[in-house]
């Protein structure tokens, strides 16, 4: 089964997936753009068993007022970093934190209408590398 691995900003953390992904999406509702501080979040599930951490501890805030909002992240450098659904029944992966190529692609936009107006114009933007 091909695997792949992420990291936090500081290595301390790290885990390994197993794929494919469940599901790959870029969720554009407020709360995961504030969460990432971005236009969108985008994020892939695993089933729970499909899922290792490798090294390091996280720290997981859950949103009180929210059904199913957290976050979770390094204690010692505060990047994201994957956690479980309040009900255990999958693991959501920042993709941002993937050291290696998943080899997917995200399949669609979720809260779409809750979108950054601003954001429609990033595909126009000129590219630098």
């Amino acid at each position: 089964m091909p695997t792949c691995q992420g990291s936090c900003l500081c290595g301390q953390v790290s885990y390994e997936v197993d794929l494919p992904f469940e599901t790959y999406v870029n969720c554009h509702c407020s709360r995961c753009r504030k969460a990432n501080g971005s236009a969108h979040a985008a994020n892939a599930t695993v089933l729970p068993a499909a899922f290792r951490w490798l090294r390091g501890e996280v720290v997981r805030f859950d949103l009180p007022e929210a059904r199913s909002f957290a976050v979770a992240f390094c204690r010692h450098c505060g990047s994201q970093q994957p956690h479980a659904t309040r009900s255990g029944s999958r693991v959501i992966v920042p993709t941002g934190t993937l050291d290696t190529d998943p080899g997917e692609h995200p399949t669609k936009h979720v809260f779409w209408s809750s979108r950054a107006l601003w954001s429609g114009a990033l595909a126009d933007l000129p590219k630098v590398d």
